[in-house]
């Protein structure tokens, strides 16, 4: 996977990037460091990511993103139906102000302990973001339950979202493995964020 040259391994991401609705995907080895190259493709070092509480990427990922990534987390409660406060986010929103860190993107889960975040409250979230100037993550470990619960194509799920990491070890019962997707661009940043965390294979 290293020089992209063995067209039977090229051959998942391809098909990960189609099923999806993306350009390109990459393969990780987990969740976890899928969800950490994202926020370091997404974000430099003092910038900030919004993000729930309950969030994987925040409360089980060991801190990755401030302890290898300099990003730091802004922490929302979520609500109990998994969604984020939206007016909340947009108040957490740093100004550009050099007393702050700057807010660079906004980190969503579906699902999120179980609860499925419907389509019309990813769409508000979205325009919120894109009206912001922030970018978007969604860790979808489990966004392929999140769609047949909801009775929509998996990709119609993830549209908007500039990353989303889906675990098919997951749902799809693969015995390991993560993909990342997103934009030709994002992912060129992401696989060397894979390198420097040792994720390639």
């Amino acid at each position: 996977d290293v020089f992209g040259d063995d067209p039977t391994v090229n051959r998942l991401p391809e098909r990960a990037a189609q099923l999806f609705g993306f350009e390109a995907a990459l393969l990780f080895p987990s969740g976890t460091q899928s969800n950490l190259a994202a926020l370091m493709s997404h974000c430099q070092r003092g910038d900030e990511y919004i993000v729930g509480q309950e969030a994987h990427t925040y409360r089980y990922e060991a801190g990755g993103g401030a302890v290898l990534g300099s990003i730091q987390p802004q922490p929302l409660a979520n609500r109990p139906d998994g969604t984020l406060d939206l007016a909340e986010v947009e108040a957490a929103i740093k100004p550009d102000d050099p007393h702050f860190a700057r807010t660079r993107l906004l980190a969503l889960e579906n699902t999120i302990g179980g609860r499925v975040i419907p389509r019309g409250y990813l769409d508000q979230a979205l325009a919120l973001a894109q009206r912001r100037g922030l970018a978007t993550h969604l860790d979808g470990a489990r966004v392929c339950n999140a769609a047949v619960k909801l009775g929509i194509p998996v990709a119609a799920l993830c549209r908007g979202f500039d990353s989303v990491s889906v675990c098919l070890s997951k749902g799809l019962g693969a015995p390991a493995g993560t993909v990342l997707l997103g934009s030709r661009d994002l992912i060129a940043r992401a696989r060397r964020c894979r390198k420097i965390l040792g994720g390639a294979m």
